[in-house]
């Protein structure tokens, strides 16, 4: 199974840029910036992103993210996350970007920009991989936030942009406060990628579908809870992307084998597993295939289907998809 997962090309769709710098990259910026508190020992380091709960997940996440000051700290994180995607044979990812908050911490928006497109180039070119943004809305900071993301996409449209999402914490943040800048981004071209359903119940998700016009939805965890929801998501193949150690990691759920994901599947929804902050949870794409497929006994033909979720789900033109389904079914025969 290691073997077959390894071998399969994949796709990432829930991958946080932040959230992707390794350790080695941690603690280079730790040590350049000190003042941000991130623990410069690697001990340390390994203690520090032991999660109480998601909120102290949270401020681990922003003493990383305040550390981000120029170009050359957001192309080291684009060139790091590629480099650990393509040990790992993913060919394409849709990685989350939220803007606002680096502008809102002082990175001007050319800087911004420059490390995106320098560190997309590189991937490319020195380690194949191909990388998509989606710039994504912090929910907690309201609707300034919101309007600004949309302006900042709209009027800069980097290479590589395909969505709008809506991330940070879901208790008390409405989805539907955000539909104006939803409606806009979707009249733009851009694809409706929320998070719903991870921290909060069901009708977040609905919420999400309805007043978002949610193409995907960001974890989705608590659809479970609703059987009408994970017949609609079923019948109108909306993917749910499913991050199972990162919702064990922020104690969503007590572990694998308790996690939802086995309902979805059941239920005929389209699940695509991905990492969320992959170094923080101690994970990577591959070890949730592993897991999952150890855990739930999947079969070959089971964790196929999964990587050909993925390719399905993405926002990549209908030619490279037939491209990796084809591989995807060569391996998986």
């Amino acid at each position: 199974m290691r073997e077959l997962i390894h071998a399969l090309p994949k796709v990432e769709l829930h991958v946080h840029l932040v959230g992707s710098a390794g350790v080695d990259t941690v603690l280079a910026l730790a040590r350049r910036h000190p003042e941000a508190g991130v623990p410069t020992d690697r001990a340390e380091l390994t203690r520090f992103y032991t999660f109480r709960d998601f909120d102290h997940f949270r401020t681990v996440y922003w003493a990383v993210q305040s550390m981000m000051r120029d170009r050359h700290d957001i192309a080291m994180l684009v060139t790091g996350l590629a480099a650990e995607l393509a040990r790992q044979n993913v060919r394409y990812a849709e990685v989350t970007v939220t803007p606002y908050n680096h502008i809102v911490d002082g990175m001007p928006g050319d800087e911004l920009l420059a490390g995106l497109t320098t560190g997309r180039a590189t991937a490319a070119a020195r380690h194949g991989v191909d990388l998509a943004w989606i710039f994504d809305i912090p929910g907690e900071k309201g609707v300034t936030a919101g309007r600004e993301t949309l302006v900042f996409a709209l009027r800069n449209r980097p290479a590589g942009l395909v969505g709008l999402g809506l991330g940070g914490p879901e208790i008390g943040v409405g989805r539907a406060r955000f539909a104006p800048f939803f409606t806009a981004a979707r009249e733009a071209g851009l694809r409706s990628v929320p998070h719903a359903g991870e921290t909060t119940g069901p009708a977040t998700v609905w919420s999400a579908v309805h007043d978002l016009g949610a193409e995907r939805i960001g974890h989705g965890t608590s659809a479970t809870a609703d059987p009408a929801l994970l017949a609609y998501l079923a019948e109108h193949r909306i993917p749910v992307e499913v991050c199972p150690t990162s919702n064990v990691r922020t104690r969503q759920v007590a572990s694998i084998a308790a996690h939802p994901v086995r309902r979805m599947l059941d239920h005929g929804l389209v699940v695509t597993l991905n990492t969320d902050d992959p170094p923080m949870f101690g994970t990577t794409l591959e070890g949730e295939y592993l897991a999952v497929a150890e855990t739930l006994g999947l079969t070959k033909a089971e964790v196929t289907q999964l990587a050909r979720n993925a390719v399905h789900a993405s926002f990549l033109d209908d030619a490279r998809k037939s491209v990796l389904l084809k591989e995807i079914d060569a391996i998986g025969r």
